[in-house]
């Protein structure tokens, strides 16, 4: 098996689950374990994701707010991966901000993916990708030169016990970045790298 991202021969397991690519640092999930379509949908319709929860809506600050501080409303912008509870779309349009949504299950509105953006917004979705390559690439390509991609996902350090870590449990996390995969996707697109802390990251495209 490849590592999905940089394709490089995944040799060594990280546990029973997930191999550990000694390239890029990714996590990746055993492509004969992936879940099917049916379990990903039930898994993401047992999310309690209510746009309107003050809980929510703070967790997921870190994407809409520093949209907010770095782009103007008439930009345009794709909530990418917006899922049973769209509340970056919804933090966004609220101020005036020009957000189109795209999920493969609950918004597949292809129309959305043929346009060009300012920003693009990935909240707790670049864990569920399958080939985060072809994802990506097909991100880029919508994204406008300058224009920034402001992702959130829990990244994985080697002071965490993986077996008993509760991001690895979810079966849909299925490629788990740590920060060195970050920076390698930073350095494969020739990205600036803005920000990146242990949940959040952004890339400015050059």
């Amino acid at each position: 098996m490849k590592c999905p991202l940089c394709f490089t021969m995944l040799r060594v397991l990280k546990d029973p689950l997930y191999y550990d690519c000694q390239f890029c640092k990714a996590l990746v999930k055993n492509h004969k374990l992936l879940p099917s379509k049916e379990e990903e949908i039930q898994r993401y319709k047992s999310h309690n994701n209510d746009v309107n929860d003050p809980r929510y809506q703070k967790f997921t600050a870190p994407v809409w707010q520093y949209i907010l501080n770095h782009c103007k409303p008439q930009h345009n912008g794709l909530d990418y991966g917006s899922g049973t509870g769209p509340v970056i779309s919804k933090m966004l349009s609220d101020q005036g901000y020009q957000i189109k949504q795209y999920d493969p299950y609950f918004c597949r509105d292809s129309s959305a993916l043929n346009n060009k953006y300012h920003y693009i917004a990935c909240c707790e979705v670049v864990e569920h990708f399958f080939s985060p390559i072809e994802e990506f690439v097909k991100l880029d390509k919508m994204l406008l030169p300058g224009g920034i991609f402001v992702g959130m996902t829990l990244l994985y350090n080697n002071a965490v016990d993986f077996e008993k870590w509760a991001y690895r449990k979810d079966q849909t996390h299925v490629f788990i970045y740590r920060k060195e995969t970050i920076k390698f996707i930073a350095n494969q697109f020739n990205y600036q790298l803005l920000e990146l802390t242990d949940r959040f990251f952004v890339f400015k495209k050059n």
